[in-house]
């Protein structure tokens, strides 16, 4: 079970995740890692799948890879374009706090159900 409940809280910032893990009772050490791994694969592969979506405009870009791909993909969008850049700090934020408050409520409720 706590390998399944890493697995939703790495969908945000490993520092956040950590602290969700904690909250949720899973690992906080496998949730960093699954961050981690999330946001390098996110920020490698980000473009090519943008690309292949249609994604053209750069605050969308943006914003994808920053909920997507959390800090490194926030760097990655910085480093191609500002707007870019200023979108993907914006959504890891958003997703950040957006996580924090329903995962917690997710987990609690899906225990409810077993």
């Amino acid at each position: 079970p706590s390998f399944s409940l890493a697995m939703y809280a790495k969908s945000v910032t490993a520092p956040i995740g950590m602290g969700i893990a904690e909250r949720i009772q899973a690992s906080p050490t496998l949730t960093a890692v699954f961050a981690v791994t999330t946001g390098i694969l996110g920020a490698v592969f980000g473009r090519f799948i943008l690309n292949a979506a249609g994604v053209s405009a750069w605050w969308q870009r943006g914003f994808a890879l920053g909920v997507a791909s959390h800090g490194i993909g926030t760097s990655r969008a910085m480093s191609v374009h500002p707007v870019a850049g200023a979108y993907a700090s914006l959504g890891m934020g958003l997703h950040g706090i957006a996580g924090a408050m329903i995962i917690p409520l997710l987990v609690q409720s899906l225990d409810g159900l077993r």
